[in-house]
């Protein structure tokens, strides 16, 4: 096929036709998810992922309330008990003799402006879910998300995140505070399949909420 002097085999043009068809439908998917999907806003943290070829985006770490599900072992849990010894409530602590960090498969949804995580069976782990990370010694609902979501950048846009108000010290297995800082949270959509999708950043200093904007 000729275009002016120009001569391009017709083999090309059905290769680029094919992958403008994939990255379209890639395009429509996503916008139809986050359209019709649950959103919820998490308070996260950004950090550099120290990559040589990392381009310009941000990694946030996103956080889950892991009560409703079970570790992959009761022994893992601690729960409150009354004075007979009887448990109370859903709420538990990840025992804080373990040595490392637990991680299982969860299914991710919305339930009271929060997002939660259900810990898939043994038997279907390995088709569905997402990994999650549960520290020795915090509370079940300070669970994360092993994977972070990327944000992209535009190229000349500056780094809007505050300087580290609060990040995880893997070391001390705890959130580092700095309360003269305001507080960053990410807007996500929560898809039936795969991770969370990033919409949007927002601050939020002395109750008062701020959309970034990427200039």
């Amino acid at each position: 096929m000729k275009f002016g002097k120009l001569s391009i085999p017709l083999a090309s043009i059905v290769v680029l036709a094919v992958q403008l068809v994939l990255v379209c439908s890639i395009a429509a998917k996503y916008l139809y998810q986050r359209s019709t999907c649950p959103r919820v806003w998490v308070r996260t943290v950004a950090y550099d992922p120290e990559l040589v070829m990392r381009g310009r985006y941000l990694s946030v770490q996103i956080p889950v309330d892991g009560c409703q599900s079970t570790l992959p072992s009761a022994e893992d849990m601690v729960m409150p008990r009354d004075m007979n010894g009887v448990a109370t409530g859903r709420r538990y602590t990840i025992s804080s003799g373990l040595v490392s960090p637990l991680q299982f498969k969860a299914r991710l949804k919305v339930d009271g402006n929060r997002l939660v995580a259900v810990r898939v069976p043994e038997s279907e782990e390995s088709y569905v879910g997402q990994w999650v990370t549960a520290v020795p010694g915090l509370a079940c609902d300070a669970m994360r998300l092993q994977d972070p979501v990327n944000i992209y950048l535009p190229e000349h846009a500056k780094d809007p995140t505050p300087p580290r108000r609060n990040y995880w010290d893997a070391r001390l297995s705890q959130w580092i505070e700095n309360s003269n800082l305001p507080e960053l949270w990410i807007e996500v959509t929560v898809p039936p399949k795969g991770p969370p999708r990033p919409v949007q950043l927002a601050l939020k200093e002395n109750g008062v909420w701020k959309p970034i904007a990427f200039d």
